[in-house]
């Protein structure tokens, strides 16, 4: 009998939550075997990075994975899993809790926490919880970058599936084609543009119209649509379709689409411009140079994550690609002036380039995050 897995998300209105867990719960099932039911409170927003879900069923199936709806009352009756991972600290139902204990054989209870490359987190990964009145123990579990934290999510295949597309030159006409964007230019660059509401991109957005480098941006239907109707001058939202041209800025408006298609989104720009933590993860694996606009916290505690992943990151790059690198990403999450360190930037991409190669291979040499989920619950199941 396959291994059981219950996770239990709330979907956040950024998606992040749920595109994490989404990707593992696949991940589990399709490299692992396990039975895996995916518990989500807002099937609705789901279904906007998973076009086959159907929001109005309370249970279905979909890429192999057990979709329930977690409602706010009246949890249903239902047997524990094995293991049973909660998402981000969302606290589990009180008959769910019952069922656990119920178990002759408790199952391993994990949090899974967010994402940070703080040294504190290899102090914290894997630490045990007991319950204060229950007979049951948690575990948190901490994605991060070093040996003795819990890794990133990557799905085994995904290496081998991306150095497929980007040697598949005819492959990418297609696909560029396919997205209405022409030949390109000689010496355009293609960046993708998937951020928060910013002031910077404001004024990066107004720099590269009025600058001399050819640039092409396509921007996935979000948050930043309206910085890019107020930097172009627009008087209305653009929209999914949309192309706007002005000066050596092209602009492509696309629909936002389910992960698979975002991969290759990223797998196909030179350079990509992503936000939160799914997305911040994904751009690291399309071997790209990237710029991550961090999830603003109160008392700037953003910045605090934001520098301890900059440290590891830029460590291996030539001191001047390092300043300009770190400036351009402070200077895109403080909504300060970003020109200078973008054009800085840009003119030793070369050497950028070439550590957006190498960077994959160095965080999944100790292996990916859910084998080193599957590796801690095995433990603990022994």
């Amino acid at each position: 009998m396959a291994q059981r897995w219950d996770i239990f998300c709330t979907v956040i209105d950024n998606y992040g939550d749920i595109g994490v867990t989404w990707r593992l719960a696949r991940q589990l099932a399709h490299e692992y075997g396990f039975a895996v039911r995916l518990w989500v409170d807002d099937l609705a927003s789901f279904a906007r990075i998973a076009p086959g879900l159907q929001p109005a069923l309370a249970q279905q199936s979909l890429d192999g994975v057990d979709i329930r709806h977690w409602p706010a009352q009246d949890f249903p009756a239902t047997d524990a899993a094995d293991v049973v991972i909660e998402a981000f600290g969302c606290p589990l139902p009180e008959r769910y809790l019952a069922a656990m204990v119920g178990r002759a054989r408790k199952p391993v209870w994990i949090n899974l926490e967010y994402l940070s490359a703080e040294d504190w987190v290899a102090g914290c990964h894997g630490l045990a919880s007991p319950h204060p009145q229950l007979p049951l123990t948690k575990h948190f579990f901490f994605p991060g970058f070093g040996d003795d934290t819990g890794g990133l999510l990557c799905e085994q295949s995904l290496p081998a599936e991306r150095d497929a597309w980007q040697a598949d030159a005819a492959g990418l006409d297609a696909y560029w084609q396919g997205l209405g964007v022409p030949p390109r230019r000689a010496g355009e660059l293609r960046v993708s543009l998937f951020c928060y509401e910013s002031a910077a991109a404001r004024q990066w957005l107004a720099s590269c119209a009025a600058g001399s480098q050819p640039l092409r941006l396509l921007v996935p239907q979000g948050k930043v649509l309206p910085d890019v109707a107020a930097a172009l001058g627009l008087a209305q939202l653009p929209q999914a379709g949309d192309v706007l041209q002005r000066g050596a800025l092209t602009l492509h408006v696309l629909p936002l689409s389910d992960q698979h298609g975002y991969d290759r989104l990223l797998w196909s720009c030179d350079l990509n411009i992503v936000r939160g933590e799914d997305s911040f993860v994904r751009a690291q694996w399309a071997a790209r140079p990237f710029l991550w606009h961090i999830y603003r916290q109160d008392e700037d505690a953003h910045l605090v994550k934001l520098e301890a992943f900059l440290q590891r990151y830029l460590a291996p790059l030539p001191v001047a690609l390092q300043q300009a690198v770190g400036e351009l990403w402070r200077g895109w999450n403080r909504e300060q002036g970003v020109s200078a360190s973008w054009r800085q930037a840009l003119a030793l991409l070369p050497a950028w380039q070439a550590h957006a190669r190498a960077w994959p291979q160095m965080q999944l040499a100790h292996g990916d995050l859910a084998t080193r989920l599957v590796q801690f619950t095995e433990k603990q199941l022994q």
